[in-house]
């Protein structure tokens, strides 16, 4: 088997990403977006705040080089959140699953975050609190729970979830002070 190549993503990948979003949100419990809620103006608007402060990163099948994993994470608004690393997503293409893509994804950017972002401090994310494995997956990249948003998700008509926030520190992180 080829090697999948990991790479910082480009404009020219909006429509394979959105094919890859569509795809992802037909799966129960693929993405916190239903498939109605997945529009090109969605993606384009994370990719751009992902390329003016963030970091995004796909993995590409060697066979056809059609992206089959992708990941986000951008700067929050305010400046005083100018040190963290936000609206972490990550997709894996169904037919690609179970094969490792998702941690080499992960790893990839708290590597690259680790060498080239060193005024990044934290990078955040938020787990469904019935989503056990992903939840222990985060762990063992370096994750550490941090609390919890009682009765957040609304997971059908009468029934509510917390959401579990969740952080990883760089420790490459440095400060320039004036």
């Amino acid at each position: 088997m080829e090697k999948f190549i990991t790479r910082k993503s480009t404009f020219e990948d909006k429509n394979q990403i959105f094919n890859l979003y569509k795809k992802v949100s037909k799966q129960v419990g693929g993405l916190a977006r239903s498939f109605d809620e997945i529009t090109e103006s969605y993606v384009e608007n994370f990719i751009n705040k992902s390329h003016k402060n963030g970091l995004q990163l796909v993995i590409q099948n060697p066979l056809n080089n059609s992206i089959v994993a992708e990941i986000h994470c951008y700067k929050l608004e305010p400046k005083i959140f100018e040190h963290i690393l936000s609206e972490l997503t990550i997709v894996v293409n169904p037919d690609f699953q179970s094969q490792g893509l998702g941690k080499i994804i992960f790893q990839s950017l708290l590597d690259k975050v680790s060498s080239e972002r060193k005024d990044i401090l934290r990078i955040e994310l938020i787990a469904r609190e019935s989503n056990l494995k992903a939840i222990r997956f985060y762990q063992k990249l370096g994750f550490v729970i941090e609390g919890r948003f009682e009765k957040r998700i609304k997971s059908n008509n009468k029934n509510f979830e917390a959401d579990i926030p969740m952080v990883w520190f760089n420790k490459n992180y440095f400060t320039c002070l004036p």
